[in-house]
């Protein structure tokens, strides 16, 4: 009521100022132009902005029964089902359940680990590629005896090793080479877009450091490099050179998204180099030209702010998990926290 009572009496002071003299009004509220000499600024500034119109919404970072800690704890539904429920299709979960979104997505990324890419299906279909490592049919063999947790479990320590317990090559190939089919297949443009992508999975010592890796070009050329694991390098630099190949090589692009800097213990957003040097100019333009946006919520928490960094923001403590890493192998400490979300990040870019 109280704004619908201002919004009266305005109007009654516009209905006063037009019982003035003809010549008063002329005199006092239209602008001369001497006025908009004064003024020294265009009277519509933003003539020559062009602001989106259009909204578009997806998902950037979606697993599916391909990735172990999913396809190994039970999930079943794959690429190809991820890409019909989110063009608007109903599926039948393994569970039995009927799922159907209620508006359709305007794209998706499907994010499988790029740790060996598409073991969690191998597995499942016994293809001979994972058969041949001793270590693959180790593993087989236990998620078929109903073991896939500890598998899992298992897969994750390796990860967190920097260690490849497969060594299948041939496996990844034949994997991001169905993962970039599927892609091309399910992509309609001006309808429903399909990016090619992987996650990056790389948590040293159990802290999170993960990117979701996303190509803007088709099968073609996507398919000229494969997913670029922690088994590679636990090194964000050395992501960003392979990336930067990919592109001279090419003439594609291809983005980086951060996530989960909450669960990082403090290296995220940290103040040196993952090797311990300092940031430099050629460090600071090569994440920027790679990592322009950060994700900043999901299952495992948000990781934009925190109550003990924005005090003065009652939403700041908003889905907040900050107990330890993102394997619980170190307890958090309050020192970790700047370093840790895109608020005091983007602050401390600022003073950099």
């Amino acid at each position: 009521m109280r704004r619908k009572t201002e919004c009266v009496r305005g109007f009654g002071i516009f209905i006063a100022a037009l019982t003035l003299p003809v010549t008063a009004l002329a005199q006092d509220l239209v602008p001369t132009k001497e006025d908009f000499e004064k003024q020294k600024t265009e009277y519509s500034p933003f003539v020559d902005d062009h602001f989106p119109t259009r909204v578009f919404f997806g998902d950037t970072h979606l697993h599916t029964s391909w990735s172990a800690d999913a396809g190994m704890a039970g999930a079943s539904l794959g690429p190809e089902e991820a890409y019909r429920v989110a063009r608007g299709e109903e599926v039948t979960s393994h569970l039995g359940l009927r799922v159907k979104l209620n508006r359709p997505l305007d794209f998706i990324v499907i994010a499988d680990h790029a740790e060996n890419f598409g073991i969690a299906d191998f597995m499942r279909r016994s293809d001979p590629l994972l058969l041949k490592s001793p270590n693959g049919k180790r593993w087989h063999d236990m998620s078929k005896s109903g073991k896939g947790y500890d598998v899992f479990i298992e897969y994750i320590a390796a990860i967190g090793a920097g260690k490849d317990p497969i060594n299948a090559p041939a496996m990844i190939s034949a994997a991001w080479e169905k993962a970039t089919a599927n892609a091309e297949a399910y992509n309609s443009p001006g309808q429903f877009t399909a990016f090619i992508g992987y996650e990056w999975t790389t948590h040293p010592s159990g802290n999170n450091i993960h990117r979701v890796v996303i190509f803007r070009d088709g099968k073609d050329r996507a398919e000229t490099v494969v997913p670029f694991s922690a088994f590679d390098s636990e090194d964000v630099e050395d992501l960003w050179a392979y990336m930067a190949a990919y592109e001279a090589n090419t003439q594609g692009q291809v983005l980086a998204i951060p996530h989960n800097g909450n669960l990082s213990n403090g290296i995220m957003f940290d103040s040196e180099t993952f090797s311990g040097g300092p940031l430099t100019r050629a460090y600071a333009e090569m994440r920027m030209a790679f990592e322009p946006i950060v994700e900043v919520t999901q299952a495992k928490g948000a990781g934009e702010a925190h109550p003990l960094l924005s005090p003065d923001d009652e939403f700041a403590g908003h889905e907040i998990l900050d107990a330890g890493n993102i394997i619980g192998s170190a307890p958090k400490t309050p020192e970790m926290l700047p370093n840790e979300y895109a608020r005091p990040a983007l602050k401390r870019g600022l003073a950099y």
